[in-house]
Formats: structure tokens, C-alpha cells, sequence
């Protein structure tokens, strides 16, 4: 293990964290908030930090191994997470404790969206900002942004790359060179964040709501500027704008690459990923609305089949906002959109959950074993599109679930261990494990409620579901530290 390679790089990767504390101190001036101090030490410790990290093993230019990229995704996130806290901390005006700012952080950086904090309409503007850029910076990934810069620091980047995405991502390599993809798949990204802030607006938001919402909708994030979250505004032409745009950030976000350089959109039909997480979404929100109308739950139709699709798609790409608390919702509902967060958006997206390519291997996979009950001798390979799927990808899929099933139930009873009902435990690490935000019981409206312990084990499930599990894991392991 190249440890001096490894401390190096997190020391500059803190470094340039720190730098975006900065912003949030612009936004403190323009607003006169006053929490402009809280931020500046937050900038100074985390840039003193990296500079300690760094300075002893500055000129240490030995190659990066996959091994040491492991490390280095999960060290960083944890260690991201924690001084990301700081500003959050430090200001009065949220007063948190050390465990409710990591929370926060944490959640934000994860893009989980669960918080611990209410009265938002009050808070400061720069917390609130703060807030929605952690989302905005961790939707497609510190590291993958690492990626892009990394090779000016003389450090290459495919190892951190491939520890960053497990699974059967497709397109990894979008263009030859792995620093060109990373950028590429940045400015696809930055481009639906101007999108969607401009829409937004459209739609009747002011600048700064827009953008704070922008970045959280992007990044498939769900924190709000507003306790009420998007119910805040009830108007129509924000839902539909949010609808879209969450629905687009939960598609692999190499086929928006692709629709760009190409210009065209025939490729997002022949993909059967895409195909599949569309007509989940549809079934989906069709049900919702139907229930709805059955219940005559809102007033008007209108509302009816706006909520039903705006929570359908909101819980399904695991983004988290709301227009209703849905965890009042009549009969399954509530757990029926709970259930769908496992599915979450596809590979390659800023969604949280299983993802929708390991979801359909799983069911051809199903669907083949029933075949082969009828005909026991032939050889059926799981196909998608018109191309089989090696027999270590479906073993890999397998793995995963079963490792994310064993996961679930662990966590579940650590937090039920804290003294948290059935309903509670089950909907909080679907919640964070799916990195979903809102949950049902005691976590409905948000997390503030639940002791240290239980917060803590929310945050190792935000972890876990950002880093897919295996990242994590795959370090406890003595094979991974043997030579």
C-alpha cells in the first residue's frame, strides 16, 4: 500500500474542499446573515488540515494502485463528511451538536437529503446554500471531479474511477481518456444545473431559491431552502419543472453525454436500462394517481395526478422532495414508494438504491430459471438488448443484492437496538442506505427526533449506500490487505 501516495492526495483533495466554504461566505455578505465567521473557520481548518496531510509527503511520486484507490474513495468521503461539518458547528444561529453537524454533512454530501434540522425558512441564507452545494458537489461525485483534476497534480485517475463506480456501469470509458470522460460527464452536468435553475426561475422562483434548488434537483439530492420542501411554492409549473428534471438526473448520465455529442436522442430507446426505469416510473406514478383519485385524497384531479407523479417520481429516483407529506397517504402508498426507492435511478446517474441495471439482470435472471425448470438441458444466457451478460456480471449482481439484503436487516436491527420502533428502523435505513432522505414514523418529517446512536448508524448508511456497499466493505476484508 503507497501510504504516503494515499495521505498525499487526501491532503490536496482537503485543500481544495476547503475552497468551497468559500462561496457560502459571498452569499452571508450579500444577505447580511452574519454567519460569514463560521464559514471562514471552517475554510481555515480544513485548509490547515490539508496542508498538514500533505507537506511532509509532498514529493512522494509513486504510482496509484487500485488497492490504494479504495482507500483513498473511502477515506476521503468519511473524512469530507466530517470536516464538511465544520461551518455547520461553528454557527450559532443552527447550533448543533458534533454529531447532528456530521448528520447534516454527511447526508449532504451523500446526497441522501434526510436532515436534522427545522425552522429552514429562517435559517440563514448562507447555511442554506452551504447546504444544497454539499448535494450539488457529491451528485456526481467528489472523486470523479478528482479525476478531472487529478492528472494536473500528476496523479492518474482510472483506479479512482473504478472504485468509485462498482457494478456493471455502462460506458465507463465515454471517451479514451478517463480525464476526458470525468470533464465530459462535468459539463453535461453543469448544463442541467444552468437548465434547471433557468426553469426554475421561469417557473416563478427567485435566483436564489432556484439555484439552491437546481443544485439539490440535479444532484438527486432533496434538501430544500423551505421546511415544506417543494409544497412550499404549490404551483404547478415547479412541480412539472422538478418532475423533469429529476427524471432526467436519474438516466445514466452517459447517454445525456451522448444526446449531446450526437445530437440525437435514438440511442435513450435502444437502451434497455432506460426502457426499464422509464416504464417503472410510469407503472409507478400511474398507480399512485389512481389510488389517489380512488381516495379523492386532494381536491381536484389536477393535484391528484401532479402529486401522484411529482411523489412517484420524487421517491423512485430516490431525490426526496415533497409536495405532501406522503407518509399519510392512503393504504400501501406510503411503503409502496418507500419499497420503489430500492430500485432507485440507473447506473451512471446521481440516483441513490440497487439501480435499475442490477434490478433487471436480477428479474432476466429470474425469468431464466423459470425457463429452465421447462427445459433443464438448455443453456439460456440473460441478455440485454441482444447481448449476453457474462456469468461474472449476473454473479456480481447477485452478490451485490444479497450483500445489500444482509446490509439492510443488520442496520435495521442496530437501529431498532437504539430504541426505535419497527416503522421507524425500517423506513430510516431505507432512507439513508438508498440515500432517499424522508422516511415514514418518527423520520417523516425529518431526523432530529432520533438519539446519537441512531444517527450514527444513519450515517454509516449513507456512507455505505453512496460508495455501493462493496467500497466500503471490501476494506474490512483480509484479502485486501494481504500482499
Amino acid at each position: 500500500m503507497n501510504w504516503t501516495v494515499i495521505q498525499r492526495i487526501l491532503g490536496l483533495l482537503l485543500m481544495m474542499f476547503s475552497l468551497t466554504m468559500l462561496p457560502p461566505v459571498l452569499i452571508s455578505l450579500i444577505f447580511a446573515d452574519g454567519s460569514w465567521l463560521s464559514f471562514i473557520e471552517g475554510f481555515a481548518i480544513t485548509l490547515i488540515a490539508g496542508v498538514v496531510c500533505w507537506a511532509p509527503v509532498h514529493g512522494s511520486k509513486n504510482d496509484l494502485r487500485l488497492r490504494d484507490g479504495f482507500i483513498i474513495v473511502a477515506a476521503f468521503w468519511t473524512v469530507l463528511g466530517t470536516f464538511g461539518a465544520a461551518p455547520l458547528y461553528f454557527d450559532n444561529a443552527v447550533d448543533l451538536t458534533f454529531t447532528d453537524a456530521v448528520f447534516e454533512s454527511m447526508s449532504g454530501l451523500t446526497t441522501t437529503g434526510a436532515t436534522i434540522l427545522s425552522g429552514l425558512d429562517d435559517l440563514p441564507k448562507a447555511i442554506l446554500y452551504y447546504r444544497q452545494q454539499l448535494q450539488w458537489l457529491g451528485g456526481m461525485g467528489i472523486i470523479v471531479l478528482a479525476v478531472a483534476v487529478l492528472p494536473m497534480l500528476g496523479v492518474g485517475g482510472m483506479q479512482l474511477y473504478r472504485a468509485e463506480t462498482p457494478g456493471p456501469v455502462k460506458d465507463n470509458k465515454l471517451t479514451p481518456r478517463i480525464t476526458e470522460t470525468a470533464k465530459a460527464l462535468w459539463y453535461v452536468y453543469l448544463a442541467f444545473t444552468i437548465s434547471c435553475a433557468v426553469a426554475y426561475m421561469a417557473a416563478g422562483m427567485d435566483w436564489f431559491d432556484a439555484l439552491c434548488h437546481a443544485f439539490s434537483t440535479v444532484a438527486i439530492g432533496g434538501f430544500s431552502t423551505h421546511d415544506l420542501s417543494m409544497g412550499y411554492f404549490n404551483s404547478t409549473a415547479v412541480d412539472v419543472v422538478a418532475i423533469i428534471f429529476m427524471f432526467a438526473a436519474g438516466i445514466n448520465f452517459s447517454l445525456h453525454f451522448y444526446a449531446w455529442r450526437y445530437v440525437s436522442i435514438r440511442h435513450f430507446s435502444q437502451d434497455p436500462e432506460f426502457r426499464a426505469y422509464f416504464l417503472i416510473l410510469a407503472t409507478l406514478s400511474v398507480f399512485v394517481v389512481v389510488v389517489l383519485f380512488q381516495f379523492q385524497y386532494f381536491d381536484t384531479p389536477t393535484d391528484n395526478i401532479i402529486n401522484g407523479i411529482f411523489q412517484a417520481v420524487s421517491i423512485g429516483t430516490t431525490t426526496g422532495f415533497t409536495t405532501d407529506n406522503f407518509s399519510n397517504w392512503p393504504v400501501a402508498l406510503p411503503v409502496l414508494l418507500i419499497i420503489a426507492s430500492f430500485i432507485g435511478g440507473s447506473a451512471g446517474s446521481t440516483a441513490g438504491g440497487i439501480k435499475v441495471i442490477r434490478c433487471l439482470l436480477i428479474y432476466k435472471q429470474g425469468v431464466r430459471e423459470i425457463a429452465r425448470l421447462v427445459h433443464p438441458s438448455a443453456e439460456i444466457p440473460v441478455k440485454l438488448g441482444n447481448k449476453a451478460v457474462p456469468y461474472r456480471v449476473v454473479d456480481a449482481v447477485w452478490g451485490f443484492f444479497s450483500i445489500y439484503i444482509v446490509v439492510f436487516g443488520v442496520m435495521m436491527l442496530a437501529m431498532m437496538m437504539t430504541g426505535v420502533d419497527q416503522v421507524t428502523a425500517f423506513s430510516a435505513v431505507a432512507a439513508t442506505l438508498n440515500n432517499l432522505g424522508p422516511g415514514l414514523g418518527e423520520v417523516a418529517t425529518g431526523f432530529m427526533s432520533l438519539g446519537d446512536e441512531a444517527k450514527w448508524v444513519a450515517v454509516v448508511g449513507m456512507l455505505l449506500g453512496r460508495l455501493e456497499i462493496f467500497t466500503l466493505l471490501v476494506l474490512i476484508t483480509p484479502t485486501f490487505w494481504r500482499n
